[in-house]
């Protein structure tokens, strides 16, 4: 395991000093809203977690804005409800770790009673909820006699070139396709990060992209998406204004892959070759700092077909944050997930087992974790 580390080091160091911090944290939305929300804050405590990402999400499901509000901008409009979201940032930081809330899904309302995963008609609905999120969270914003904790880091919506969360990705006009997903895309950044910021706060973040690893290119496939290049180009070409950072999942194509490993086919960006995005989101936008919002590699047990050995998910855990540390553009990494999905056809990229069983990434990430300087 000591090798694989200074090989990575040695392949990933882009320069001769790493990050200048490396926040590091675990995604697991599903234990936060639907499992024990207490038990999983005290395994993070325990695992010295510094980032709990957080969808908040803007419509449908635990939507704060299933009602149209009078006064959207203002945090304590009667149709918002809240209250999951206050709790879970007590709770978080609490417990001493920081909140990454990603903004996410449009209300019916929003959008002509559409699914959550098409973008709002009028984009100017989003920049208002955004800014009474930064607001409610602001560190100001009192209810029910206390001031709730401050979140300062933001992202702009999930994997926008991959059909599940954003759709369509393809239109047709004319005679020729245009790349619809990132059209709507740099709307929804630029009403995100300019809400966000129209509070003034100091140390407000807000990270665009959050983009998958692959995509096909092909407008009339099964399952049309956009590569993470194609899709930065597109969205500077629509209009994508600003950000602090921008977030990517350099997910491995298949388990055979180590993580230094990456054939960049069609434009794919995992993290054997994150210099690639790195390089073209400096030429597009000078040199903005990266996020890795999403990682991981599945195990077999469970899953025969996706998953690598328990033992060697742990050195490639142990590889994978090693290379982003020594990156000096990467700000943050995070692990997906917490523990394994109960179906046999979920992920299966927890630390934990379904069940509760620490696997040996556990105590790899815990170990990673605890020698990380802090922010």
């Amino acid at each position: 395991m000591g090798a694989l580390c200074a090989l990575a080091l040695a392949c990933a160091a882009p320069g001769a000093q790493g990050s200048r911090y490396l926040q590091v944290g675990i995604v697991d939305d599903a234990q936060l809203f639907f499992g024990n929300a207490a038990a999983t804050i005290a395994d993070y405590k325990e695992l010295h977690v510094q980032v709990v990402p957080v969808t908040l999400f803007w419509g449908g499901r635990n939507g704060v804005a299933n009602a149209d509000p009078v006064h959207p901008a203002r945090p304590g409009d009667p149709a918002y409800d809240w209250s999951i979201y206050d709790q879970l940032v007590r709770r978080i930081t609490g417990a001493g770790m920081q909140v990454l809330f990603t903004i996410d899904g449009t209300p019916s309302w929003a959008n002509g009673g559409k699914a959550t995963n098409v973008a709002p008609t009028d984009a100017s609905n989003l920049r208002a909820f955004a800014e009474a999120a930064a607001l409610r969270y602001s560190g100001k914003f009192v209810t029910h006699g206390v001031a709730l904790p401050a979140v300062r880091d933001w992202v702009a919506w999930n994997e926008p070139n991959n059909p599940i969360f954003l759709s369509p990705q393809w239109l047709r006009v004319g005679g020729h396709y245009v790349v619809a997903s990132a059209i709507a895309y740099a709307k929804i950044c630029n009403a995100i990060y300019n809400g966000v910021h129209s509070t003034r706060i100091v140390g407000e973040r807000v990270a665009c992209g959050a983009t998958a690893p692959r995509g096909n290119n092909e407008a009339q496939s099964g399952r049309p998406s956009v590569s993470p290049l194609a899709f930065l180009r597109a969205v500077k070409r629509y209009g994508l204004q600003n950000f602090d950072a921008w977030a990517h999942h350099p997910y491995p194509d298949r388990p055979s892959e180590t993580p230094t490993a990456a054939d960049g086919a069609g434009e794919s960006v995992e993290l054997g070759n994150i210099d690639s995005l790195i390089s073209l989101v400096t030429k597009l936008y000078g040199p903005k700092r990266i996020w890795i919002t999403e990682y991981a590699y599945e195990t077999n047990p469970p899953d025969p077909y996706f998953g690598v050995p328990w033992k060697l998910q742990a050195a490639y855990l142990k590889q994978a944050f090693a290379i982003a540390r020594a990156n000096p553009r990467i700000d943050m990494m995070l692990w997906f997930l917490l523990r394994d999905d109960t179906s046999s056809n979920g992920w299966h990229s927890g630390l934990l087992t379904a069940a509760g069983q620490k696997k040996p990434s556990f105590a790899a990430f815990q170990e990673m974790a605890a020698a990380a300087p802090p922010r």
